[in-house]
């Protein structure tokens, strides 16, 4: 059977050091680059290496010792975090004891020379027949982060609140949107959340998936930025590309519902299972991830054709009971073992019952065969062979005429005769195959003409493949594009609405400007003489740079001020600092803001003074009432000087005379 895997359907780079050393001076590699057809040979710089592997993305990068990519464990970490999500790292001679590369590529039949190209090309090659160890630092658990993109110290001209109120909220309906995206891809993840003024600061989503299956990817756009780190192992762990295949005894119920049943050469249930959907290619790819099938078993007999195909399939040896196994020898013979229906019972019986039937065979076997070879080849090739154990082991390159070699040799070949039962197995079996060999010649046809249709199919396969890597590929860019539209779109979308605030505001420093430079000549006659009057709501820092920010306050300005009550020292400062014209109040000023306006002599009176008509946002009064109001104020500031300077020589005489008191006593 064809066993490669989707090694052989990506790109696989094989890697190793051509110069230099990655602790000392800057190493080159020889880089080949195996698709499962075509090679790529190159001599690259460590830079250039990662730079290949960010922009190709390969399956696989293969190499004999993983230090030579990296020159600690901390290097090897920071390595394996900026591989691709796609991408593993392996190396092809094992894990924490890797062998020579020359015995790893001579056990597999790959070509090997001592030069760094070539053995480059054996670890390709290695890797992409799924032999060595996937080198892993991270779990299959992902942080997802969403927070701030931006400090909420204030910018732009936005009120540091309103800012970060902004910030906040933009953060929290981002979090809603990578919630929903996980949602919807059932994705299992937890989720902690920081709430602050108007939103959140930050959310963390812990997702039980590995990056490359969370459909959402990093950005930084905006008030908001999204991280996506994997969880860290406590060291360095080792994965076997394939799993071990053992072999195996099989059990298989076929049906509408199918069942099968995997059982160790120690007799104990390995795996199990069973579904309505499941075709006969399924239920082979099944066995192979299980195992290596030695007997293929069922519970009734004859066989089911179904089961003779898999049989078959594996070259395995058959087994059937001499008749259907009742039910509740079934029951009993799987009371320890666990299962979920009736056809599970029924593959896991057919397969311990087939046990149970060679099991002293297995164990005599067992006895034979020397420590270092594998028991469970020598067996296959005993019971599905039909080879004697002296001769597999002549064939594997071990001494099979040690002691005792001559009386096992007549052990094994009187073996049949031991048991009645398997007497009457063998010379059922052997009348089945003199039927059958008549019918051989007209099936040696239909094998030709199904070869060459397989042949077809492999080629077709083979070009299926490739075009679905195509597709793969395009779909990626696809996604990625449609990633960066919508961040575009968003990013989009605010800039319309910075672009809608400052178009107001121009439209309002556009009147303003009108009011301050046109002498109101595109106003009617009854309104010349007018100057422009800029409204503060309240008396307050914040009112004042709303008021900045909205409509802009200049030197020479008229501000009203529809409340003037409780300013302090810093907010009279504040407008100070603006030195208008002339400031219209409406109530009463504090002491404090009243000496601080009138020592930086900005003119203050009373609203009643003046006539302020508003027009929309705007507002507009006479210059002669505005001229009079400050003539007024400069007699009434005028007046407040002299009793000032009165009270000054007052005070100056009293502290003379009291000087002079001093001294006479």
């Amino acid at each position: 059977m064809n066993t490669r895997t989707g090694a052989l359907d990506a790109v696989v780079f094989g890697v190793d050091v051509q110069s230099g050393d990655v602790r000392g001076d800057a190493p080159s590699y020889a880089l080949v680059v195996f698709d499962g057809e075509h090679l790529e040979r190159d001599v690259v710089s460590h830079r250039k290496l990662r730079r290949r592997i960010e922009s190709e993305e390969p399956a696989i990068v293969a190499t004999d010792n993983m230090y030579e990519l990296a020159e600690d464990k901390d290097s090897l970490v920071h390595f394996l975090g900026e591989l691709p999500d796609e991408t593993k790292l392996v190396q092809v001679t094992g894990a924490e004891r890797p062998e020579p590369l020359s015995r790893v590529a001579s056990r597999h039949g790959v070509p090997y020379a001592k030069e760094p190209m070539k053995e480059a090309e054996a670890a390709a090659r290695l890797a992409a027949a799924n032999v060595g160890q996937e080198v892993s630092a991270f779990t299959n658990t992902t942080e997802v982060k969403v927070s701030r993109g931006r400090s909420t110290g204030g910018g732009g001209g936005w009120s540091e609140d309103r800012f970060t109120r902004r910030i906040h909220g933009s953060v929290k309906r981002r979090a809603r949107e990578v919630e929903s995206e996980l949602q919807g891809a059932g994705l299992d993840y937890e989720k902690d959340v920081t709430e602050k003024y108007g939103g959140f600061s930050q959310a963390i989503f812990t997702v039980s998936a590995r990056p490359q299956d969370i459909p959402v990817s990093r950005e930084r756009a905006g008030d908001t930025r999204v991280e996506i780190e994997r969880e860290r192992r406590d060291g360095i762990e080792f994965r076997p590309l394939a799993k071990r295949r053992d072999h195996v005894v099989v059990g298989v119920d076929p049906g509408t519902t199918t069942a099968a049943a995997v059982v160790g050469l120690d007799g104990s249930v390995l795996d199990v299972f069973s579904s309505r959907t499941v075709d006969t290619a399924d239920v082979t790819e099944w066995i192979v991830e299980q195992g290596r099938p030695i007997i293929v078993a069922a519970d009734v007999t004859p066989m089911p054709e179904t089961v003779e195909k898999l049989r078959r399939s594996f070259d395995a040896a058959g087994w059937t009971p001499q008749s259907d196994l009742p039910v509740d020898e079934k029951q009993h013979r799987t009371r320890e073992e666990g299962y979920d229906n009736d056809h599970e019972r029924d593959a896991m019986a057919a397969a311990l019952s087939a046990y149970d039937a060679h099991e002293d065979q297995f164990d005599r076997i067992a006895q034979k065969v020397p420590p270092r070879v594998d028991t469970g080849e020598v067996t296959a090739r005993v019971v599905a062979g039909e080879e004697s154990v002296e001769t597999v082991l002549a064939d594997l390159g071990e001494d099979g005429d040690g002691d005792g070699g001559g009386e096992a040799e007549e052990n094994d070949e009187h073996q049949p005769r031991e048991l009645t039962e398997e007497e009457q197995t063998i010379k059922e079996l052997r009348q089945q195959v003199e039927r059958l060999q008549d019918h051989v010649d007209s099936l040696e046809d239909t094998i030709e003409e199904k070869d060459d249709q397989l042949a077809e199919k492999e080629e077709q396969l083979s070009q299926a493949r490739s075009d679905e890597r195509i597709a793969v590929r395009r779909d990626r860019e696809v996604t990625k594009l449609r990633r960066k539209t919508e961040r575009l779109e968003y990013e989009l979308e605010e800039e319309r609405e910075r672009n809608d605030d400052l178009e107001g505001k121009l439209d309002r420093l556009k009147a303003l400007w009108k009011l301050d430079h046109s002498n109101f000549a595109d106003v009617s006659e009854k309104k010349q003489g007018l100057t422009s009057v800029k409204v503060v709501d309240q008396f307050t820092t914040g009112a004042i740079r709303q008021a900045d920010e909205s409509i802009g306050l200049i030197e020479d300005d008229i501000v009203l001020l529809r409340d003037a009550s409780g300013a302090g020292r810093s907010t009279a400062q504040e407008l100070a600092d603006v030195d208008p014209k002339l400031v219209l109040r409406t109530g009463g000023l504090s002491d404090v803001a009243d000496t601080i306006l009138f020592e930086h002599e900005i003119p203050v009176a009373p609203a009643e003074m003046v006539t302020v008509q508003e027009v929309d946002e705007l507002a507009v009064a006479r210059e002669e009432e505005v001229e009079a109001a400050i003539e007024d104020w400069e007699e009434r500031a005028e007046e407040r000087r002299r009793d000032r300077n009165a009270e000054m020589v007052d005070r100056l005489i009293s502290e003379h005379r009291a000087g002079e008191r001093g001294e006479s006593d």
